[in-house]
């Protein structure tokens, strides 16, 4: 029996000829119903894909960045059924590590012939996240340039933002690995990571892994735009561990507490100040449409 597929779609997102050509080539498919959902916003997106999962959907074609993804994975964890990417956003973090490129007849003929990979998920204050989750500097910096930025200077939007955010104060924080303290001091930033890779293409974290039921965990203790030169230029050299600003370690459950209201992000949507977060590792909870040839 043909599959019911289901495409959610960001319609302010670009890739290849667009949406029309995406209808057009799911429809080439053996597909028994379509279900069709355009959102103006990634928030909009959760709703629409509940109604999918209601209706029967057996494939969700995902269309949009990170931050669309994320409020996909949201609804579909646990699911077990399959989401496929079609990487339309800015950074596309997670569909460039899982190997999914940014050319739509490929995208699509993943999500019907690809293989069907189980990943991990994390999850913070509640809402699953695909790539990272982060408090301080690095959420300052996403929604700075979400302010409209970004929309125009992609990328350099966010090296724009980093240059106004690194004088930020350090807060007092504890954060608990696994039920122990592992830090307690002041820090400027909290980074959470389900694969290594970061804003802008920067490996924050070099062993990470999404099917591995792990979080990796970074704090920085950086402080103005010297020791942030030295943080980031460790994390391009792939370094990261060896910079005196930064403690990196790993978990399955993690707890901070900061002394003031931080802001917080999750696969670049950031999220209102908060003075605590609650995260774990979820394994297995999204299983994501990847090229044959991914390992």
């Amino acid at each position: 029996m043909s599959p019911k597929v289901a495409v959610i779609a960001h319609k302010k997102k670009i890739l290849g000829a667009g949406l029309d050509r995406l209808r057009v080539l799911v429809t080439e498919q053996d597909v028994g119903e379509l279900l069709w959902y355009e959102v103006p916003k990634s928030k909009k997106a959760p709703k629409r894909v509940r109604e999918a999962l209601k209706a029967g959907a057996e494939l969700v074609f995902v269309w949009g960045g990170d931050g669309m993804v994320q409020r996909c994975s949201d609804v579909m964890a646990g699911s077990g059924v399959p989401m496929a990417i079609l990487p339309a956003g800015t950074a596309n973090l997670f569909a460039h590590h899982l190997g999914i490129p940014i050319d739509l007849e490929e995208a699509v003929r993943i999500g019907f012939h690809g293989r069907h990979r189980k990943l991990d998920l994390g999850r913070l204050n509640g809402e699953h996240f695909a790539v990272m989750a982060g408090a301080g500097f690095e959420a300052e910096m996403i929604a700075d340039a979400d302010g409209g930025a970004k929309g125009r200077l992609g990328r350099l939007a966010y090296v724009s933002a980093a240059v106004r955010h690194v004088g930020g104060p350090l807060v007092p924080m504890t954060v608990k690995v696994d039920g122990v303290t592992w830090f307690e001091g002041k820090g400027s930033c909290l980074l959470l990571g389900n694969i290594g890779t970061i804003t802008g293409g920067i490996q924050a974290f070099d062993d990470a892994r999404p099917d591995d039921g792990w979080l990796e965990v970074g704090v920085s203790t950086a402080q103005g735009p010297i020791q942030w030169a030295r943080v980031m230029g460790r994390m391009t050299a792939g370094r990261s561990e060896d910079s005196p600003f930064v403690r990196i370690t790993r978990a399955r459950k993690v707890t901070a507490e900061f002394g003031a209201p931080l802001m917080y992000e999750l696969d670049g949507g950031d999220r209102e100040p908060a003075t605590r977060l609650k995260a774990k590792v979820i394994p297995g909870a999204l299983t994501v449409c990847v090229p044959e040839e991914a390992a």
